[in-house]
């Protein structure tokens, strides 16, 4: 991030998510951490308030299937003839504008990400919920690598239907460092149309594959959470899973969420 970024972003007033916010995860292009960065966040805000989590993606309930977690799957999203439901999402926006107690975290999958997201646009889900005390923050995820292009495609795209800095970029390195010709996310030519709508973004760095990816593989074939796998895996794997949520945890810090 340069100095001019960081200093926009920690200045503005509107960084500190002081209420029960509601945080969804989005992003058109699958297989890029969506669940993962859900898993993220849900443990993460659990820390300070109570949670609830949603898992609308119908065909790969990755969220729902951590049991510490205890996300609820939306029911209903696909109808006979195998299209998404649109109407399938009134009760989970009566449910997210109705608990006013807890902070929600909203996983999506690759199927759901367009009508989802028509729905919230054409019904104005975003001011709905936002009359009723629940702001919204939109989580991006950001690859490396082949699909990078792609990544970046939607967050543009996804930046450019809101209208207030609401927006968290993660920059997931699993498949290489998200940069091109030299030049870092920072520098890229869409920070400067994007920057006015985002609150800060979370890096989640390139490692040895052999070793931390390993792990966090092990992790999620298991359907733990951060915390059962510290405390099951064997010592040094403990240390890596530790280096991982700390340094994670650390920049959700400093963004006030």
């Amino acid at each position: 991030m340069t100095a001019t970024a960081e200093k926009k972003i920690s200045t503005d007033k509107d960084v500190a998510v002081t209420t029960p916010a509601i945080h969804i995860i989005l992003q058109s292009k699958g297989g890029v951490g969506k669940s993962y960065i859900a898993s993220f966040l849900a443990q993460y805000l659990a820390k300070k308030r109570p949670v609830r989590a949603y898992d609308t993606d119908p065909g790969n309930n990755t969220l729902a299937r951590i049991k510490a977690i205890d996300a609820t799957s939306v029911e209903h999203l696909v109808d006979p003839s195998g299209i998404i439901n649109q109407a399938a999402f009134d009760p989970l926006i009566q449910e997210l504008a109705t608990d006013t107690d807890s902070v929600a975290v909203v996983d999506t999958g690759a199927a759901t990400f367009l009508p989802l997201w028509s729905y919230v646009l054409e019904n104005h889900i975003l001011e709905l919920l936002e009359r009723h005390g629940r702001p919204v923050l939109v989580h991006c995820p950001v690859v490396g690598g082949q699909a990078m292009v792609d990544t970046l495609n939607g967050l543009l795209s996804i930046s450019r239907t809101l209208n207030t800095r609401s927006l968290v970029v993660w920059l997931n390195e699993y498949f290489g460092e998200v940069a091109e010709g030299g030049r870092g996310f920072e520098d890229f030519a869409i920070i400067q149309e994007i920057l006015p709508k985002v609150l800060g973004w979370v890096r989640l760095p390139e490692r040895t594959k052999a070793t931390f990816g390993a792990d966090v593989q092990k992790m999620q074939l298991q359907n733990l959470t951060f915390a059962e796998a510290i405390e099951s895996f064997p010592l040094v794997s403990k240390q890596r899973l530790q280096i991982i949520r700390r340094e994670a945890f650390d920049q959700l810090d400093k963004l006030g969420l």
